[in-house]
């Protein structure tokens, strides 16, 4: 894609930026593509380049990625996971939806269920909403944090959600150092594009399914949320797991921009298929000698 990492620059927040407007991202922007053609043609490629690393990085065995998706409802991350993950070998991946936390869940720490989740080396792991829910909707809904089996002082400090912002930028941090590439993305939907979808998926048969009355409940608490949501940029946006806000009135643009950050991420990793000792390409040519001579 012309001028990507331009592109990309813009799509990300500066970590370490002390003040973070989400009415500064534009929903609808489409960078210089204007045709959903030419994206759909872009698409395509980049689906075939993630193909081609993800087989390098599966068979390296060193790295494993993780690829965090947080949006507002209807925002487009189910049709986003599976346009750009088409042409992922299904063992290579896997995907885990958070929700709400089971009775096992709350009697661990918050990131627990984010650890066990976490890729095996080789592979991509897609977090469907992710540990971010608890500086979130923990945080619109205070009787959720108050539901939680945490000791009261913990629950009543002053600066809980700053504590927490810091407990998972060194969870995140560990992560890294530790092999994991984590790719960050908020798919930014305006609110009337929001509606417009809510309203569509009402009306027609085969998404109809997918609507709950709590959709249009939490739309009440939008700003909220926004705000919220800035915060969770300005202290987690890191140089080793920067934020992207990825612009999603228009899905074709917003498939097409997730896949060129998730490639050009994996293209700095220097992946490549293992490279065989001497000794093993020596047992290559007698098996390669037997199989010749087999009857």
């Amino acid at each position: 894609m012309k001028k990507t990492q331009q592109i990309i620059d813009r799509l990300t927040v500066t970590p370490g930026r002390k003040k973070v407007s989400l009415k500064k991202f534009d929903t609808g922007w489409t960078a210089h593509i204007k045709d959903r053609k030419i994206a759909q043609k872009l698409l395509k490629k980049g689906i075939k380049d993630l193909s081609d690393l993800q087989e390098k990085l599966y068979a390296q065995d060193t790295y494993s990625v993780l690829i965090i998706f947080q949006a507002m409802d209807a925002a487009g991350k189910d049709g986003t996971i599976r346009h750009v993950m088409s042409g992922v070998n299904p063992q290579g991946c896997q995907v885990y939806s958070f929700k709400a936390p089971s009775l096992e869940e709350l009697d661990h720490t918050y990131l627990w269920r984010a650890y066990h989740a976490m890729p095996e080396r080789g592979r991509i792991g897609i977090h469907n909403r992710s540990h971010y829910e608890e500086v979130l909707i923990a945080r619109v809904h205070p009787e959720i944090l108050a539901n939680q089996h945490l000791p009261k002082a913990i629950k009543a400090h002053k600066h809980l959600w700053k504590q927490r912002f810091a407990q998972i930028n060194d969870f995140e941090r560990n992560l890294s150092e530790n092999g994991v590439v984590i790719i960050k993305f908020f798919l930014n939907v305006s609110k009337d594009e929001q509606k417009r979808r809510f309203l569509e998926r009402i009306e027609n048969p085969s998404k109809n399914w997918k609507f709950s009355m709590t959709d249009t409940t939490e739309r009440a608490y939008w700003d909220d949320y926004m705000k919220a949501y800035e915060e969770v940029f300005e202290h987690t946006s890191t140089a080793w797991a920067p934020w992207h806000v990825i612009p999603a009135d228009n899905k074709w643009f917003m498939r097409l921009a997730v896949s060129e950050v998730i490639n050009r991420r994996l293209e700095t990793l220097d992946l490549h298929f293992p490279i065989l000792d001497d000794a093993k390409m020596r047992d290559l040519a007698v098996a390669k000698e037997a199989l010749r001579h087999e009857r």
